[in-house]
């Protein structure tokens, strides 16, 4: 079965076709991916221009990932219908309907989230169920045990920030732009060595599941905050590398208490921070050493992308699963529910 993914969740609009491969897998034909530019000039996303660019642009990334894939039309349709920005979603989704119905084809809402969470099992060796699945990103940060095709318990969510949402605050604080992981990743890589130590919000207890691995990363915002006031003079560089640091102290703790707890040691690793070289690096670390299994994916399929859509859409065909055109957008869907 071939399948056409559309994903319009935030300020990516993107578009994808994925098919059979070897084995049983999906293998990507096409992905292709127009990020809007619009946003940087106001520091972060702003809703409305996000949907009239979504507007403007999931035609002709629809066509090039058709002709990509050497295809006039698939056998099915997949795209977002939530979690995301309620007007960009509903770009995508009612473009894919209407796709669907003109085409007489099967069609599927995708849970954005699920996308992201099953994207490493596009990788070759991809996780074997069940697997830890790590999806950090500007919106989201949030730790699954992935046991099955819709069976993601979660074991850990932040409280507060996301992640990338850290980031970007992190980068303003220094003067800088949006969007801030890249940013302050770039810094951080220039740093004369760990000149300051900032808090690493960890757990005390860790003798329930759930309550072992829960973020906050709000206070490494005002922790920032607070040395930037104390020493005006400080290097961004250094400032960078020891907020980078702390966050990926606390994503990796957290994650070697799942494996503990859970026996789990199968590790993926997906969203937009998924791309943080540091976080990588550890990751792999922890790899070499034994303590985990790891699937990265390539940098290219961190931020949001239609190959993940239309994988999911895909998995969920063969498992006869298909969506009402009555489908609603969804701003707010955990995954598996």
């Amino acid at each position: 079965m071939i399948v056409l993914g559309i994903e319009s969740s935030c300020d990516e609009t993107a578009a994808a076709v994925v098919g059979p491969g070897p084995e049983g897998r999906t293998v990507v034909l096409s992905d292709v991916i127009h990020s809007q530019a619009i946003h940087l000039q106001y520091g972060g996303v702003v809703p409305e221009l996000a949907s009239r660019s979504h507007a403007e642009q999931v035609i002709p990334t629809a066509r090039a990932a058709l002709a990509q894939a050497g295809i006039d039309r698939p056998d099915a349709v997949a795209a977002t219908a939530g979690p995301g920005l309620l007007g960009a979603v509903l770009v995508g989704l009612c473009f894919a309907k209407a796709l669907a119905v003109g085409w007489k084809l099967p069609f599927v809402g995708v849970n954005h989230l699920e996308g992201h969470l099953l994207s490493p099992l596009l990788e070759e060796p991809g996780p074997r169920w069940p697997f830890l699945a790590l999806v950090v990103s500007g919106g989201h940060t949030t730790l699954y045990l992935a046991r099955g095709l819709g069976d993601y318990p979660v074991l850990a969510s932040t409280v507060d920030d996301a992640a990338g949402e850290a980031f970007d605050k992190v980068s303003r604080l220094l003067g800088r732009g949006y969007p801030g992981g890249p940013i302050i990743d770039g810094l951080a890589s220039k740093a004369q060595g760990d000149r300051y130590e900032l808090p690493r919000p960890m757990v005390r207890e860790r003798t329930q599941l759930r309550a072992v691995h829960d973020w906050s990363f709000s206070g490494l915002k005002t922790a920032v905050r607070t040395l930037l006031e104390n020493q005006p003079d400080a290097a961004e560089a250094d400032v960078a590398r020891a907020f980078q640091e702390a966050v990926v102290d606390v994503l990796i703790d957290r994650v070697l208490a799942a494996v503990q707890s859970t026996g789990v040691r199968e590790v993926a690793l997906s969203g937009g921070v998924a791309a943080n070289s540091r976080l990588r690096q550890r990751l792999q670390e922890l790899d070499a050493q034994g303590r985990l299994r790891l699937t990265l994916p390539p940098r290219s399929r961190c931020t949001d992308n239609g190959a993940m859509i239309a994988h999911v859409g895909r998995l969920r065909l063969l498992a006869g699963q298909t969506d009402p055109l009555s489908l609603p957008a969804r701003p707010q869907w955990t995954p598996g529910t």
